[in-house]
């Protein structure tokens, strides 16, 4: 049962529950982009994303992946531990997309070759800047043991989802995972859905993720939506 608000993002709430270490996940319809300076709410992506990224945990819990989830409760809500949330995104990229592109003057599509992590400072304020492991460090966001932990666990879930999403004709370009300690234990935090991963269809790169929505490149539920059949997930929600 939901309690009192105790966090609220561009689209996620998170609530008390009935048991002090954990929290209700609630996955809300906004669409944001650019630090939320686009935005749309879009009915029924709540539901998209939080079937989805219930499926994606329950595979990386079988797989051995240490995570906060613990079982989806409704259509858009998820009982998850509650986690003291380390301030630094792990961004994994198989394919050069985003940022990377504009920093380094890459071509979009461009196979890396080999899995390339980064490390991000947590800040809407400050646009996510990009980190390295003194700044965590010398700042007190995450120890250096923290966060070697992080991008081992971030490469393991990599060659997860890519397999997964490759059996279904997906290419997984890149995704941002977010981590938190609980009773001493990182585990891997927030939520793995098209909102922070690019996935492409493999044969004609279409994008299939909230790139669609930031680029105006059409119907963002109808994406999702493409993604969840794909993986074989069952939305109620047909919009």
């Amino acid at each position: 049962m939901r309690g009192k608000l105790m966090y609220e993002g561009k689209g996620k709430q998170l609530f008390a529950s009935e048991t002090d270490d954990e929290l209700v996940q609630v996955f809300k319809d906004d669409a944001t982009a650019f630090d939320g300076i686009k935005h749309d709410v879009i009915a029924g992506k709540g539901e998209l994303n939080c079937a989805i990224s219930s499926f994606i945990f329950e595979k990386l819990h079988a797989a051995g992946v240490a995570t906060h989830y613990v079982k989806r409760e409704a259509a858009i809500e998820m009982r998850v531990k509650k986690l003291d949330m380390k301030p630094v995104e792990v961004v994994v990229r198989n394919v050069a997309a985003g940022s990377i592109c504009k920093r380094l003057g890459l071509e979009e599509g461009m196979v890396l070759p080999y899995p390339l992590t980064e490390l991000f400072y947590k800040s809407d304020e400050l646009h996510d800047p990009m980190i390295n492991t003194e700044h965590a460090e010398m700042f007190g966001w995450a120890t250096r043991d923290d966060i070697t932990f992080m991008r081992q666990a971030a490469l393991k879930v990599n060659a997860e989802l890519t397999a997964m999403f490759a059996a279904v004709g997906i290419r997984l370009v890149d995704y941002k995972l977010e981590f938190g300690k609980h009773d001493g234990q990182i585990l891997l935090g927030d939520e793995i859905t098209p909102d922070g991963c690019r996935l492409w269809d493999a044969e004609t790169g279409r994008k299939l993720d909230k790139d669609v929505f930031r680029r105006d490149l059409g119907g963002l539920s109808e994406v999702y939506h493409e993604v969840a059949n794909r993986l074989g997930i069952e939305i109620q929600y047909k919009g």
